[in-house]
């Protein structure tokens, strides 16, 4: 089980002094949010892709390419990569370059994004997001995995004998997440190529998040990747925590309502019981937590959203440093003592390596 946190870099003024970070300070903190993530022993720090204000990770890649340069222990990966606007070589050719750079500490999460505008800006139409989306997978599989690659398909220029360089470190690809909220097609393609789906499901109640992942379970043991329970799942979250629940409603609450996400809408506490944002002590987002996997099953990733919103830089620390010295230690022990033995782990190089050795011998041996 791994566990981590994910940034979408946005940019809000805090309520309280009606101040908002530049974009200067904002891309800093959160290359900081990423290394205080590595101090406090989480798994897994993940960076969105936008490219309108008010958010900065226009470059993800640079971004974690800089991070990777100041870690050496934590997965670094996206939330997500616009699969649907990039283009699948460029897609091709930065992360395997990354994924040099951060020895392997590297994974994606495939997506369409939030922003509808994103499509004419990069020459696409919005109504081709889910045919852009799998027809470029297609694609990037194949860069990934053959030396030269013929192409032809609808959305680009074809490719001849095209060879992406440079190739993926030790021949493995870096493993991939299909990011989707509510396209049962994102959870058909994942469960079809065997790669994992990532729900995020930090707006949504937890019968559409199921609806979702028993959908990508079952196509997955349909496909031949063997048992529905045996498919990697991820899931997301958004936490506040204080020593006490009341003072972590009482800080929040401000920020929940000048949120253009939230603000307007049901109350803090209607969406709390509605959807996955938890807030409050330890002990209850422990609580929270575990509960997931009674709502959708044993699972394998578990990100948190802990910063943006306007929340001061210190108070997204400080929840870092709860994650990692009372929260994760925890749901480690707890999810690891649930979980029955045929349930895989989340798939790092490593283990794709030893998988890509093992096939390799037993092709030798046929």
């Amino acid at each position: 089980m791994q566990f981590g946190i994910f940034t979408v870099g946005d940019i809000a003024p805090d309520p309280a002094t009606g101040r908002a970070p530049t974009e200067h300070e904002r891309i800093k903190r959160v290359v900081e949010t990423a290394l205080k993530a590595e101090e406090a022993g989480l798994d897994v720090f993940a960076l969105g892709e936008h490219h309108n204000p008010p958010f900065v990770p226009s470059s993800p890649t640079t971004i974690l390419g800089y991070i990777a340069a100041r870690t050496s222990e934590i997965l670094l990966s996206t939330s997500t990569t616009l699969i649907t606007t990039n283009d699948p070589v460029k897609i091709a050719e930065d992360y395997a370059t990354l994924q040099h750079l951060a020895d392997g500490r590297v994974d994606l999460m495939m997506g369409r994004g939030n922003t509808g505008p994103v499509y004419p800006w990069f020459g696409k139409d919005i109504r081709d997001g889910i045919a852009l989306a799998v027809e470029n997978y297609a694609l990037l599989r194949r860069l990934w995995r053959e030396d030269a690659v013929d192409w032809q398909g609808r959305f680009r220029t074809p490719l001849q004998s095209f060879t992406a360089t440079p190739r993926p470190l030790d021949g493995v690809p870096p493993f991939v997440w299909h990011g989707s909220i509510r396209s049962p097609e994102i959870a058909e393609q994942a469960a079809y190529y065997g790669d994992g789906f990532f729900h995020n499901n930090i707006f949504w109640p937890k019968e559409h998040t199921r609806r979702m992942i028993d959908v990508y379970r079952a196509r997955f043991e349909h496909y031949g990747h063997g048992p529905a329970d045996r498919a990697i799942v991820g899931l997301g979250g958004q936490v506040y925590m204080r020593r006490r629940s009341q003072d972590a409603m009482a800080e929040f609450r401000p920020f929940f309502d000048n949120s253009p996400t939230y603000g307007n809408g049901p109350s803090l506490e209607e969406t709390m019981r509605q959807t996955p944002l938890s807030v409050g002590s330890p002990e209850e987002i422990i609580d929270r937590t575990l509960r997931f996997r009674e709502d959708f099953g044993d699972y394998q990733r578990q990100l948190f959203n802990v910063d943006g919103m306007g929340l001061p830089h210190k108070a997204v620390l400080e929840q870092i440093d709860l994650l990692g010295e009372e929260v994760v230690p925890v749901l480690r022990k707890e999810f690891a003592a649930l979980r029955p033995a045929h349930i895989p782990d989340a798939p790092t190089h490593e283990s794709l390596k030893a998988a890509a050795r093992e096939t390799s011998k037993a092709t030798e041996i046929r």
